[in-house]
């Protein structure tokens, strides 16, 4: 610290020290630190949330790959009253009773693959909504994912609504439709819905169908500003 001895201006010709604190730059940049803490806010604990970072397709495979089940079962619920399945379930009319199904999302329909449709079901409490997709790499799904969405909304919003979603297999085509219903209406991101189904069921889209997925992901991710 630097002290000058300056006169003070009385009559008395007396001494003083005066601290000059222009002369010491480190306290003055210290003093001026403590001040502008003052005025600043202080909020304890608060951490910067990271910007999403799309997943890769690689990244989405080796995720779809973890925890899987020795055992596939024919049917299994994904989401509260939200059921993903196989073909055997859809055509297991004493199982959709025992399930108490209201609505079954068939997603491989058609007079080649699984083909009941409405006639199949007469007779039955429930309602049926049928869409012919190829489990194709090159077979646009995407289409279908809003309408589909919005179908499973309204029939979960049922009193005692409950879903059956269900393709072949149920691991690929009716397994993607279930993940963008959960994009679009849960608010979740890819990863976040992949996690979720496979918690309860092991699930395999095709990597097409995946990419469409990503799409869905990096627009929703604008819209929400997540990106």
């Amino acid at each position: 610290f630097l002290f000058l001895v300056l006169p003070l201006p009385t009559k008395e010709k007396r001494c003083s020290f005066q601290f000059v604190p222009s002369l010491c730059p480190l306290c003055f940049r210290m003093d001026s630190l403590q001040k502008q803490d003052l005025r600043r806010p202080k909020i304890h604990g608060a951490a910067r949330v990271p910007q999403y970072q799309p997943p890769t397709l690689a990244y989405l495979q080796r995720l779809l790959w973890v925890r899987r089940a020795p055992m596939l079962s024919h049917v299994n619920e994904v989401w509260p009253n939200l059921f993903l399945g196989d073909a055997y379930t859809a055509r297991d009319k004493s199982k959709l009773t025992q399930l108490g199904i209201t609505h079954v999302v068939n997603v491989a329909a058609g007079k080649f693959q699984v083909d009941t449709g409405a006639k199949f079901y007469r007779g039955m409490p429930l309602e049926y909504y049928g869409i012919e997709a190829d489990d194709n790499p090159f077979f646009d799904l995407s289409v279908y994912f809003l309408p589909i969405a919005r179908y499973i909304r309204t029939a979960l919003s049922v009193p005692q609504g409950r879903v059956l979603v269900h393709c072949a297999m149920g691991v690929s085509r009716s397994a993607t439709v279930v993940l963008a219903f959960l994009m679009i209406c849960e608010n979740m991101t890819l990863v976040e819905a992949i996690q979720t189904v496979q918690a309860h069921r092991d699930i395999c889209p095709n990597s097409g169908f995946l990419r469409q997925l990503q799409v869905l992901d990096n627009r929703l991710g604008r819209e929400t500003g997540r990106l």
